[in-house]
């Protein structure tokens, strides 16, 4: 049985912007399989919408970039926009917003677990975006929405979409190994919650949980990262290359 859906209200609130075309909204939310189960379409998916919105999402993040980063060459911004709005990044920040809680799922898409999926999450996120765009007429209300919950902490986020990798490079320094071992997974087959451990060779670093292995390693890695201190070489900000890259922050 599919959970009962929140007010959209609550989502307005939540957003900060109030939309005065709520039918935009609703399609926003929607998803196919939702669409195709109705007799009647009383709303549209948000595929449409996605795709707009995944324009004012590139337009505004490279704007961004380009005035924030004046020495960084093409490839590399394009390299960091990609690391900012990937489906991971984009899934990340609609979380934090419960955006899952808002989506109209089929029946059989609710029971495979769609709710949890990144795929959909970061593709509503985008959608929401298009939809802001086209109820305020203008890229201001969205860019307002990406700056706060897609582009703030910006330091913070880039050490966890790269929190695997930055952890196995200052593992190779020392001349040692890092591993992740599955400590635990609870729930239903499509709700699953997985707990994971990360190893430094033999000595445990930290534990992470996430909807998958491999979100609950990032997470791991991520509040390995963390705990590392300047005494022992390992601080995140030793990297020439990351330091470099969010310095520059205005």
């Amino acid at each position: 049985m599919s959970p009962v859906q929140p007010d959209i209200q609550i989502l307005e609130d939540r957003i900060g912007y109030q939309f005065r075309n709520t039918y935009l909204l609703q399609c926003a939310l929607t998803h196919t399989s939702f669409a195709h189960e109705q007799k009647i379409h009383t709303y549209d998916d948000y595929e449409r919408l996605e795709f707009l919105g995944d324009a004012v999402l590139e337009m505004v993040s490279s704007a961004f970039l380009y005035r924030s980063y004046p020495e960084m060459r093409e490839g590399e911004m394009t390299k960091l926009r990609s690391s900012l709005v990937c489906e991971p990044a984009l899934a990340y920040c609609a979380r934090d917003l419960r955006l899952e809680d808002f989506i109209r799922l089929g029946k059989g898409e609710e029971l495979c677990g769609g709710r949890s999926k990144d795929s959909i999450i970061s593709d509503v996120c985008e959608a929401l975006i298009g939809a802001m765009y086209l109820d305020s007429g203008s890229a201001e209300e969205p860019e307002k929405f990406i700056m706060k919950y897609i582009l703030s902490d910006l330091e913070g986020k880039l050490l966890f979409y790269d929190a695997k990798s930055i952890l196995q490079e200052k593992a190779q320094e020392k001349g040692s190994r890092v591993r992740y071992e599955l400590l635990d997974e609870q729930g239903p087959g499509h709700e699953k919650t997985f707990r994971v451990a990360v190893f430094l060779d033999d000595t445990k670093l930290a534990e992470g949980t996430g909807k998958s292995k491999k979100h609950a390693e990032q997470q791991a890695a991520y509040e390995a990262l963390k705990t590392m201190t300047p005494e022992s070489g390992t601080q995140p900000g030793n990297s020439g290359t990351r330091e470099k890259r969010v310095s520059k922050i205005n």
